[in-house]
């Protein structure tokens, strides 16, 4: 990608690692010299809604456009941040990265930055960016990784002349931009595909795949109309037991022994349990374990957090534990296979039947007896297998295409960073780009 524009005639060795060779005629000056940084300070009091003298609090939710704002007071001791001022992660997960600011209040997990030399605001942007793997490989701190902020301040940045700095920042936003409009598009068709994988789901369970079957209401009005010869019945006359774990658990976590099942294995996206995230667990003595002990087929519902999130058991889960908030309900006999009563359970109407029964507030739940008393659509025992069989086949067929749009963005994204990179550390020269040059080219470049 990099390879069609020209690099320039001289360079000199800035002795930074990240930086390598500049421009001869660039500077090269150590951070403290181009930006301060003052790190926030959490408002004393949050509310959920706006008062007066109140501005938002910039979570990382909030600045992610992932949740509402919270608000609080501009006391004394506050940071507060404009429109489009820099902000520094500076400790959490997500500890080196730097992203823009909307009007608020600066919260201690974050720095402002603010450039203090003659230099392109949006140019020292994309060189924060091109920073950024570097500074996020340096972060400190045995627990939550933290910034190393003496790396922040003493690392070399690159200094073009002023114009050239305001040439290459216009070429990057126009150029990211292009690139970030192909990512959108991959990441509505990732959208698209997994509704359609949701349809599948939610339409097979309740309506079969003839669509010649002669229908029968169901009498519930979530299922609608149902295959006629499907038996119309409650959950429990399909399960041998429901129950949940105890409460209590936490002082038998372990580094080793069974795996505790909680609702960070669930997913609304899969019957498949997620794994990247497990806890250990040596339980107690006597029945209270066994009666929450995991066998494979057994399904496994979320009855707190997103309701009716299930995975069904197989030998990765098998003889765990289910934490108090997963119901485990083992089908019995009228079930030809569990995979079936599981996308049952995944689907709209049952996800519908699930929240129209939770309660709690804030904090929806689900009681065992809601779990036994969903409605289900039966089919025979050898259509149940053929519906598990289909359901599973297309599934896999959606899988393959989410990924091949998700390695796309993958790799959109990377060469969206190689170019920012070359960009602010001269390894390509843009100093005569014109934006027309790169109009037809974009799809062939990025695509």
């Amino acid at each position: 990608m990099l390879g069609r524009y020209q690099t320039y005639v001289e360079y000199k060795d800035t002795h930074a690692q990240w930086l390598g060779k500049v421009p001869k005629h660039w500077d090269v000056l150590p951070n403290k010299f181009l930006s301060e940084m003052c790190k926030g300070r959490n408002p004393s009091t949050l509310e959920s809604e706006y008062s007066k003298d109140a501005i938002p609090y910039l979570s990382m939710g909030y600045l992610r456009g992932q949740e509402s704002p919270k608000y609080g007071k501009a006391e004394s001791s506050a940071i507060k941040a404009k429109e489009g001022d820099i902000l520094l992660l500076w400790d959490g997960s997500n500890a080196g990265e730097y992203i823009h600011a909307k009007k608020g209040l600066v919260s201690s997990t974050m720095a402002r930055v603010l450039a203090i030399r003659d230099c392109d605001h949006k140019y020292y942007f994309y060189c924060c960016k091109a920073f950024e793997p570097e500074l996020k490989l340096h972060t400190v701190g045995m627990g939550i990784p933290h910034v190393n902020g003496e790396q922040v301040r003493t690392q070399c940045f690159p200094q073009p002349p002023q114009e050239e700095q305001q040439t290459i920042a216009n070429f990057l936003d126009h150029e990211t931009a292009k690139i970030d409009t192909l990512i959108a598009k991959q990441q509505q068709l990732i959208k698209l595909l997994k509704e359609k994988r949701q349809a599948v789901i939610s339409h097979a369970v309740t309506k079969g795949l003839n669509p010649d079957a002669p229908m029968k209401d169901s009498g519930v009005e979530w299922l609608g109309e149902v295959p006629e010869h499907w038996k119309v019945t409650r959950a429990k006359y399909l399960f041998d037991f429901v129950t949940s774990g105890s409460r209590g658990w936490a002082e038998y976590y372990s580094d080793s022994g069974s795996l505790f099942f909680r609702i960070a294995n669930l997913t609304r996206e899969t019957i498949e349990p997620k794994m990247d995230s497990v806890q250990f667990v040596v339980p107690p003595e006597g029945s209270e374990g066994e009666r929450s002990k995991i066998k494979v087929e057994d399904l496994l519902i979320s009855i707190t957090a997103d309701l009716g999130s299930v995975c069904v058991a197989d030998k990765h889960v098998a003889d765990g534990y289910v934490s108090q908030h997963v119901s485990l309900c083992r089908p019995n006999g009228k079930v030809a296979n569990s995979r079936w009563l599981g996308y049952v359970v995944l689907s709209d109407g049952t996800k519908e039947q699930f929240v129209g029964a939770g309660y709690g507030g804030t904090k929806i739940q689900l009681s065992l007896e809601d779990i036994r008393e969903f409605w289900v659509a039966r089919p025979p025992a050898e259509e149940q297998i053929r519906l598990t069989e289909y359901i599973d086949e297309k599934l896999e067929q959606y899988v393959t295409l989410i990924g091949k749009a998700e390695l796309q963005i993958n790799l959109l994204q990377v060469r969206r960073t190689a170019l920012i990179s070359a960009a602010v550390t001269g390894k390509i020269d843009v100093r005569n780009w014109k934006p027309e040059q790169s109009e037809s080219r974009m799809e062939k470049t990025y695509g």
